[in-house]
């Protein structure tokens, strides 16, 4: 009995032993390569079908960057949206058994370099991310200060357009992404305001490539902004729900409201979503003493008031879902030097309004609506002549 004993324990962990590791034994599959080509740095984005080890270097003469998978192998992938400012070509081959090497051919020395693991989420598989960083000259740093100084006497609204790049957003029944519908109402929204005399429009992002939350903020600070207006589109699963809201930050220990901090759940996970690194996910010492003086205050009122006239002006447009503004604690809304307001334009996933919100007529009613709300608003703080007013068509 107790050979017979010390045999079954010896095959039972044995059979724990090949499940522990019978997985590790099939080779990772990279299943999907994406990139996107942002301002400030090209992203590169491998979809996994599980977790990997990898390394990632840099070879001179020719500059190459190099990603080395271990037990990993390719499959055929979508072809790349090439030429890029730092990538010129993508290769791969498998330099030893058992690694896969993908090589970016790269233009410029100059280039930074960070990478992280992603964890699936939301419909996302396990990823990895590659970010090259592009470090500007002087020259370039120079320009941009001269540009600033002349036009420091304009009052400065940053545009933030929601989502973008890895993090799509919600996406309507016919394939309208939340991402291409808010760059597009953001980009005639800031054309509407730079044709206003005295007024200046910074876009937070200006194409299609991600941008952190908290990056948006610190974007909408280094530009000297007078107001922040970030754009979105509501989703729901029932698919008759329609309507604009507006959204201002809640101050800390107040009544919850259970539809605002659920949006705020979901949109800020847009970091999970298009990919940040735990390094990156910084405190924002202006956040851990929310309320501690007067402006703060201010600025908390003067979102509701601008609030306020977004719906007022988007009701010309077509429905509201909430007659009022509502608060919750949302990222993108934690400058809280300057008054920030959230606007879900519609519900995308409501098939009639998807329609709507493909039209470029449509997007344009939209973003004038967004623009004689911040006209008003700064005409009631005094911060804008009336009389300069260029009329809205």
């Amino acid at each position: 009995m107790k050979g017979s004993g010390y045999f079954i324990l010896r095959l039972f962990s044995f059979v724990c032993l090949f499940c522990l590791y019978a997985p590790l034994a099939e080779a990772a599959e990279v299943r999907d390569v994406r990139l996107w080509t942002a301002p400030d740095h090209t992203r590169v984005v491998f979809d996994l079908s599980r977790n990997i080890d990898y390394e990632v270097f840099r070879l001179h003469a020719p500059e190459r960057v190099v990603i080395d998978m271990k037990h990993a192998k390719i499959r055929k992938v979508t072809a790349l949206v090439l030429p890029d400012p730092v990538v010129k070509t993508v290769r791969y081959g498998e330099p030893k058994k058992g690694v896969l090497r993908i090589v970016l051919d790269i233009q410029k020395k100059n280039i930074g370099l960070r990478s992280f693991l992603l964890k699936p989420m939301q419909g996302k598989p396990h990823r990895l991310v590659v970010d090259l960083i592009r470090k500007e000259s002087k020259s370039v740093t120079q320009v941009k200060k001269v540009a600033v100084k002349k036009s420091q006497h304009d009052i400065v609204v940053a545009v933030d357009a929601g989502h973008g790049g890895e993090d799509p957003g919600a996406i309507g029944r016919n394939g309208l992404k939340e991402k291409d519908f808010t760059i597009r109402v953001a980009k005639k929204l800031a054309a509407l305001i730079n044709k206003e005399p005295g007024m200046r429009a910074v876009l937070t992002r200006k194409g299609d490539y991600f941008v952190p939350l908290r990056k948006r903020v610190r974007l909408a600070r280094k530009a000297g902004a007078d107001l922040m207006i970030s754009i979105h589109a509501d989703a729901v699963k029932t698919r008759s729900v329609q309507g604009a809201s507006a959204y201002t930050l809640a101050e800390r220990g107040a009544t919850p409201d259970r539809v605002a901090v659920a949006l705020a759940a979901k949109e800020n996970a847009a970091d999970e979503i298009g990919g940040v690194m735990l390094s990156q996910k910084v405190n924002d010492p202006m956040v851990r003493n929310i309320l501690g003086d007067m402006a703060k205050r201010d600025s908390l009122n003067s979102s509701q008031l601008l609030a306020e006239n977004m719906l007022l002006q988007m009701k010309k447009v077509g429905k509201i879902k909430y007659k009022t503004p509502k608060r919750a604690r949302f990222v993108v809304l934690t400058a809280l030097e300057i008054p920030s307001v959230l606007v879900e334009m519609n519900f995308i996933s409501n098939p009639k309004q998807e329609r709507k919100m493909r039209s470029s007529k449509h997007q344009t009613r939209l973003a004038t609506a967004l623009y004689e709300a911040t006209r008003n608003f700064f005409r009631r703080m005094g911060l804008l002549d009336s009389s300069a007013m260029v009329p809205s068509s």
